[in-house]
Order: structure tokens, then sequence, then C-alpha cells
């Protein structure tokens, strides 16, 4: 009989314990931040600046978790087949905007599988040509791609990456004709940029400013709306020609759809504050990068605009999703 008392009292106390649990103010164990990259990349630098700042004002650790692979896929899937509590994030990249247009199988639903909490970062590319071409801007860029219809070359990371889907926009704005060869990766898309056996390529800041500074490269136009402080003198391709021309890469913060709505106030309170520190701000200026902060449901409608945009684009880029 004592045993049975014993066993009654242990449940009782699991229970108890459970449900005390259950009821402590989030967060109250560790926060698994899902990276859909691998290390290194712009996702990856980005969350790897937030998550020691979100530690800090969470009282949590925020763990860093890469899961790269399927063209970020894989860690989205991760992130939106977890359980809504709150404990499993992921640092969302302008991709989950783009893959619709350029896969036909993506394991979830950018629009309703994720709660958007704010975008925390955006940061425009950069139209560069091979020195060699006699271009100094983009109205010269237009000037001679239209004389010489399918016959100029430009590289990007990757069919359907970003940088590939600005120069489409590019190229549907201005109705030119260009050879798209796409690279794995922008490592070696810049290598045969700089070799000259590609002439043209929009490129993130990060890879092209350096040689641009060196006079490898030459800078015609940033994709952004404004010009940045990166590199000032480069005007925008808007203001050279291309009116209403915008392109950027994005990182934002999203749960798995129906995570409490107080728990996403509270992750929207705590990075909009992180993304103000003047350190933060100083590190993404580095990369050309403007810090985010937007309630969540401007976010949501944000990458429902990207959605649609990226669809239309590689619709007349004549894209198939593979």
């Amino acid at each position: 009989m004592m045993r049975g008392f014993y066993v009654a009292a242990g449940a009782l106390a699991a229970i108890l314990t459970s449900a005390a649990s259950a009821q402590a103010p989030y967060p109250n164990r560790p926060v698994r931040m899902i990276v859909p990259s691998s290390a290194g990349g712009g996702s990856d630098i980005t969350a790897r600046i937030i998550a020691p700042k979100l530690s800090e004002r969470l009282g949590q650790q925020v763990i860093v978790d890469n899961r790269a692979g399927a063209g970020t896929m894989i860690g989205g899937e991760v992130a939106a087949k977890a359980a809504p509590d709150g404990y499993t994030l992921l640092m969302g990249i302008s991709t989950l905007a783009t893959n619709p247009a350029v896969y036909k199988k993506v394991p979830y639903d950018a629009l309703t599988d994720f709660a958007p909490i704010t975008l925390v970062l955006s940061a425009p590319n950069i139209l560069v040509v091979h020195p060699s071409l006699p271009i100094k801007n983009v109205k010269e860029l237009i000037w001679f791609a239209e004389a010489r219809p399918g016959q100029l070359n430009f590289g990007s990371a990757g069919t359907g990456t970003n940088p590939h889907l600005s120069m489409e926009l590019f190229l549907s704005m201005t109705r030119l004709k260009m050879v798209h060869i796409p690279y794995k990766g922008s490592a070696p898309a810049i290598v045969d940029l700089l070799g000259g056996q590609v002439a043209v390529m929009v490129a993130t800041m990060l890879t092209a400013i350096p040689h641009v500074r060196s006079g490898r490269l030459r800078a015609l136009g940033v994709t952004s709306v404004e010009r940045t402080a990166v590199a000032p003198e480069v005007p925008t391709i808007a203001e050279s020609g291309v009116a209403g021309y915008e392109a950027v890469q994005w990182y934002g913060l999203l749960a798995p759809a129906h995570t409490p709505r107080d728990i996403i106030t509270r992750l929207h309170r705590e990075l909009a504050a992180i993304l103000q520190t003047a350190d933060v701000k100083e590190r993404f200026a580095v990369d050309g990068g403007d810090p985010g902060g937007n309630m969540p449901e401007a976010f949501a409608r944000y990458i429902k605009t990207e959605i649609e945009k990226w669809a239309r684009v590689a619709k007349a880029a004549g894209i198939k999703p593979e």
C-alpha cells in the first residue's frame, strides 16, 4: 500500500513540476536559432551578431544551429515543423521569397508555416563589370548591350539566387538580352569575372567591394533605393535611369506558425532594441546593411510582396522550377 502511495505521490510531483515549467515565464530554457546556410554565409554572420545579444536580453542561451542544404530549404523545413513554443527560431533569408519561383517542391509555405517576428537586416547588391569594357555607368551598359543583344555574358552565384534574380530584374526592366552563366557560389563567379570570362555581374557588396577598391572591377550601381555608406560614390541603379529598380538581400527572424502572440511580441521587442544599438549598426554597415526592426505584420506583408515580385521576375526570365 505504501508503495502505491509513493508511486502516486511521484506521479503527482511530476505533473506539478511539468505544470510549473509550462507556466514559467518565457524563456526558461535555451533557444535554438536555425540558420539555413553553412558557417560563414550571410545568414550565419547575421545570426552570430544577433544571438549573443538576444541571449543577454532573454536571460537564456540562444544557440545557432546551422542546417544548410537544398537552397536553404532543409533549415527552413526543420524550423517550420518545430514546436510553436518560441524555443526554435529561423534566421530566414530572401530565398524564402525566391525559392517558390525556382523549385517545384518547397517543403513549407513561407506565408502560412511561419510567424514573422521582424526584418533583421537588408543589404544591397552591386552591379559590376570587368574594367576592359568601355563602360563607366549604367546608361553606357544599356547602350553597349542594346547594340550587342545576346553577346554579353553575366555570371551569378547560381540559378535562382538573389544576385541572379537581381540581374534578371535589371534585364527585364531595360529589355536587354544577355547570357546567364551560373556558378556554384559567388566565389567562383567573381574569379571568372576578374579573369574576364564573364563581363557583367550583380554581386554582394562583401565579395565585390574589395575588387572595386583595387580597380580590378568597375562598379556601376547599387541595387538599393538609396546609396550605401560603404560606397557612397556609387549611384543607385534607379537613379541611373532604371526608375523603380530595387533588389536587396534580406534576413529576418521567424518562428513556427501558431507560436503564441505574447512570445512573438517579446522577441520583437528585444530584437528591435538590439538592432538600434550602435555596435550592431556599425557591424551591419561594414557590409552596406541597414538594420530592420519592423513590426511582425509589416514583415509578413514584406515577405508576401517579395514572393509576388520574384515570381514575376522568374516568369519573365523563363526560369522553370526544378
